[in-house]
């Protein structure tokens, strides 16, 4: 029983992030955006992962990128869709995170910023100081529904830009 007791101990030691310095877990099975390649850590206050009944799971480092992913798996039930919260940058339930839909905050992978708070004081804090409106997981991610086309135009030419003065040109 002893064994046991210390064997959980370890695991809820090794698996806290900030008891032993180590990366969330997440980070350490989806280091990279399974779409756009981004580093999660570098967005652990967007990243998402989600957990999808039989086991399998993805990580990303934004709605944006959590939308592509629910839309190819249409047919997979999702067991648990989790956010970083955009203060402490831990995972939250995303369905019951309280969100902010635009700003004056640049959002990741999108025009119009998406983000999670774990609760509504620091939703509010953070539209006093920003902007944005206060809403639903349903309505945030309907909004990245809605702004996939402009986005991933936008994503393109980003891209493009980028190799272009990478070749000099």
């Amino acid at each position: 029983m002893k064994r046991i007791l210390l064997m959980v101990l370890l695991a809820v030691f090794v698996a806290t992030p900030g008891l032993t310095g180590a990366a969330p877990m997440d980070l350490n099975d989806h280091t990279a955006c399974s779409y756009c390649g981004m580093h999660r850590a570098k967005f652990a206050h967007s990243r998402m992962l989600i957990e999808y009944e039989g086991g399998s799971s993805v990580g990303t480092c934004s709605l944006h990128c959590a939308a592509i992913d629910l839309a190819n798996k249409i047919d997979v039930t999702p067991k648990v869709i989790m956010v970083g919260d955009y203060n402490t940058h831990e995972l939250i339930n995303a369905e019951e995170a309280i969100w902010v839909l635009g700003g004056n905050k640049g959002g990741v992978m999108t025009g119009r910023a998406k983000w999670a708070f774990v609760d509504q004081a620091a939703a509010d804090k953070f539209v006093a100081a920003e902007g944005g409106t206060v809403v639903s997981f349903e309505e945030a991610i309907k909004a990245a529904y809605e702004d996939m086309y402009h986005d991933t135009r936008m994503i393109r030419e980003k891209r493009k830009k980028k190799r272009m003065k990478m070749m000099g040109k």
